[in-house]
């Protein structure tokens, strides 16, 4: 007979409906923000809707018996996750600033006028940015700094701004991806086990993203043949422009050489990029003096003071040009921590909702029965990309989410400890706090005296047996099914 819950037994399991209720708040809040305020919604109403999405999921978690203080530890943990892509955003912002300031990204823009045609610019970003994104191992760095520098062009070509920019995050995804110098290509090999390399992985990954690539390049491709350019000026006179405004020289490159340098020094990313924006913003005191004495538009401070105001301005705010061509000025005048301080909101205001749905195991409700359905390879994959772009949505962070999905499935035996073979009966799944999966099988045995389970963990080479049926397991871990 099933015996009533109590505050002593802990938090109640969430209801499917507990679940859900916070995700159809968050759906209606954001579809009411974007029908409102448009594309102007991600300068704050976007933000409040996640907040509020978040406070509801923390009425609801409290309704089953979760504490204020849980609820505030697992929005702290949670936030405090994306700190370091926070600093990293942080370090772009600051980078594109300097960049523009030092002639980088004008001599970057006057390079590849004069070797790229409309006809092929789509698909040769691409390239490029799959090219910078497996040798620097950092999809982020690759968009925040060329990126920038091709949505640029393709607006001085008169081209798509959005289709450079969809090229641009194409060929940088799959460059980190194709790379051994990424972070998460060299994560999963050691999540998985049982042998698998990092050169086997990225074989591995090959078989879909080279395919998914293929396609990609093609559609570019065929988009640019099909592009008529509209308001852009011609290469010569864009080669003219920027000539007249900017110092355009190898030397200027000087900072993006020195970024690649720091990344295969294994550099962490937020040192790499600040430290190639604060060299570009000294280098500018040298190479591009008019333009900085321009920005900081005071003609009584002394020179040492103009540079240091101007490296300081550009990281903060960004950079803004000044040079009378509205072209060029409005090409060009980007940058700056500042700018990006909505989109940290925006991640703050995700990942605090995030977090509230993975403390509160409203998550792991709703994939429950998505995961007991997952017996097939193709079931298994559809799960596992479904679980990945709702993930994306709500957490912002589909990897995690889709490494859970797939170890929870039933075919996830075969990814399991080899000495898991030597224990027979039924799996259970925990997972860490950290998200790193591990797997206890159970074992039950006929004895004498009852039933007796024997657990067998990766970190324990044979079963140790209890006389009871409790889950011994280790404190960082919670189970998800059983």
């Amino acid at each position: 007979m099933a015996t009533a819950h109590t505050k002593e037994d802990g938090p109640r399991p969430p209801s499917f409906l507990d679940a859900l209720l916070p995700v159809i708040v968050l759906i209606c809040l954001l579809a009411l923000t974007i029908a409102l305020f448009g594309v102007a919604a991600t300068d704050g109403p976007l933000q409040v809707a996640l907040l509020v999405s978040a406070a509801f999921a923390s009425l609801m978690a409290f309704k089953n018996g979760y504490t204020v203080s849980a609820v505030s530890d697992a929005i702290v943990g949670g936030v405090s996750a994306a700190l370091v892509a926070v600093f990293i955003l942080l370090a772009v912002g600051a980078l594109i600033g300097t960049w523009n300031l030092s002639g980088t990204i004008p001599t970057i823009v006057s390079y590849v006028l004069l070797l790229l045609k409309p006809a092929i610019y789509f698909a040769a970003v691409a390239l490029i940015c799959a090219g910078v994104g497996a040798v620097t191992g950092s999809s982020w760095t690759t968009a925040g700094t060329l990126g920038v520098a091709f949505v640029a062009m393709s607006r001085a070509m008169g081209l798509s701004e959005p289709t450079a920019a969809g090229a641009v995050i194409c060929g940088a995804y799959f460059g980190d991806k194709m790379t051994p110098l990424s972070e998460t290509t060299i994560l999963v090999p050691k999540l998985v086990g049982r042998g698998l390399t990092v050169s086997t992985h990225v074989r591995n990954m090959f078989w879909t993203a080279g395919p998914a690539l293929g396609v990609s390049l093609l559609i570019f491709l065929v988009l640019g043949l099909r592009a008529e350019p509209q308001g852009g000026v011609s290469t010569e006179a864009a080669q003219t422009v920027l000539e007249n405004e900017f110092t355009i020289s190898a030397v200027s490159l000087l900072p993006l050489a020195l970024l690649v340098v720091f990344t295969l020094r294994k550099v962490p990313p937020f040192l790499a990029i600040l430290g190639s924006a604060l060299f570009a913003g000294v280098l500018a005191c040298f190479t591009q003096w008019t333009v900085v004495k321009a920005f900081v538009d005071q003609p009584g401070l002394n020179p040492v003071a103009t540079g240091i105001k101007g490296i300081y301005a550009a990281m903060a705010t960004g950079f803004v040009s000044k040079s009378g061509n509205s072209a060029v000025d409005q090409l060009f005048s980007r940058g700056g921590m500042s700018t990006l301080l909505t989109t940290i909101w925006l991640i703050l205001g995700a990942l605090s909702f995030a977090a509230i749905m993975e403390h509160a195991g409203f998550l792991d409700r709703l994939l429950r029965p998505i995961v007991a359905r997952t017996a097939t390879r193709g079931r298994l994959i559809l799960a596992v990309n479904g679980s990945g772009m709702r993930a994306a949505i709500f957490r912002g962070s589909p990897a995690r989410r889709a490494t859970r999905m797939a170890a929870s499935s039933p075919l996830s035996r075969e990814m399991r400890p080899r000495n898991a073979r030597y224990a027979s009966g039924r799996a259970l799944n925990v997972y860490c706090d950290k998200s790193i999966p591990c797997w206890i099988v159970a074992t039950q045995r006929a004895s004498g005296t009852g039933r007796r389970w024997a657990w067998l963990s990766s970190a324990r080479s044979s079963p140790r047996s209890t006389g009871h049926m409790s889950r011994r397991r280790c404190t960082c871990c919670r189970p998800l099914s059983g």
